[in-house]
């Protein structure tokens, strides 16, 4: 299905609205959540562990397949009276192995450097959004090979949530699971300049129950439960010690997280010389 957002994102299955119309569930996604922000993971550890496993198969598969396909290709297949077939199939699949590699490794870096689940914080006083990941959660398929000699470059940045759009997309599997992207949009435009993930690999309805869930809570949607994470709204000290420090967090982030007014956070950013966005 085509997207109305530019460029287009591969699978991209459905545009996603804001507001409360949404059936909401936080599942075990939702880590803490107070009158000010919230924050869910997004990377599960079973699911973490499965994937890191899944990729080192297919990564130490790949090198005894890529060294077989290089002696065919390079080796034993230089005579004379060499097969032309052989060597169009050898030449196939060096290029695929290849292609292997440069899919298979970034999955392989983001689930073995992800620390705590990747929590996603939604400030929804100051209508801000928070992330520190991994830096191969940026979905860009064109990565300069360089990025690959820093396999835990971080991204810390702060989005506006009036800028993020939801897109479900598909993963082109049989199983039919599907993931939430936010969209990071140009000011009023349809234009996408970065992608977060948000909710990744669910299947039919499960998709948009975290998406339900996080419009609820930025429309301040009194029907929705702030102790239904894994820690409840009072064990907020207890949150950030298990999950936000010695991750790299800025201490004006970490502050901010907190701010219920855009003076404040003005001021937080004003405190520890950030550039304003």
């Amino acid at each position: 299905m085509a997207s109305k957002y530019r460029p287009q994102i591969p699978g991209c299955i459905g545009a996603l609205g804001k507001g409360t119309k949404y059936i909401s569930d936080a599942d075990n996604r939702l880590l803490y959540a107070n009158d000010n922000y919230c924050v869910f993971i997004r990377k599960p550890k079973l699911n973490q562990i499965v994937y890191t496993l899944a990729f080192l198969l297919a990564f130490i598969c790949l090198i005894p397949a890529t060294i077989s396909m290089i002696l065919v290709v390079f080796v034993f297949n230089t005579s004379n009276d060499y097969d032309v077939k052989i060597e169009i199939i050898g030449i196939s699949c060096l290029i695929g192995c290849c292609l292997g590699f440069y899919a298979a490794l970034p999955e392989l870096y983001h689930n073995l450097f992800t620390r705590r689940g990747a929590p996603i914080i939604f400030n929804r006083k100051t209508g801000k959004v928070y992330v520190n990941e991994s830096y191969f959660f940026n979905f860009k398929f064109l990565k300069n090979p360089i990025t690959y000699l820093h396999p835990s470059k971080k991204r810390i940045k702060e989005y506006d949530w009036a800028y993020l759009q939801g897109v479900v997309v598909h993963n082109f599997s049989r199983y039919s699971r599907n993931s939430v992207i936010l969209m990071v949009c140009k000011p009023h435009t349809h234009k996408t300049i970065d992608h977060i993930l948000l909710d990744p690999l669910r299947v039919g309805v499960g998709s948009y129950l975290v998406w339900g869930w996080v419009n609820n809570f930025m429309c301040f949607d009194d029907l929705i439960d702030l102790n239904e994470g894994k820690y409840k709204t009072d064990e907020e000290l207890q949150f950030k010690k298990e999950i936000i420090e010695g991750q790299g967090w800025p201490d004006w982030m970490v502050e901010a997280f907190n701010a219920t007014t855009h003076e404040e956070l003005a001021d937080i950013k004003q405190k520890y010389n950030v550039e304003a966005s």
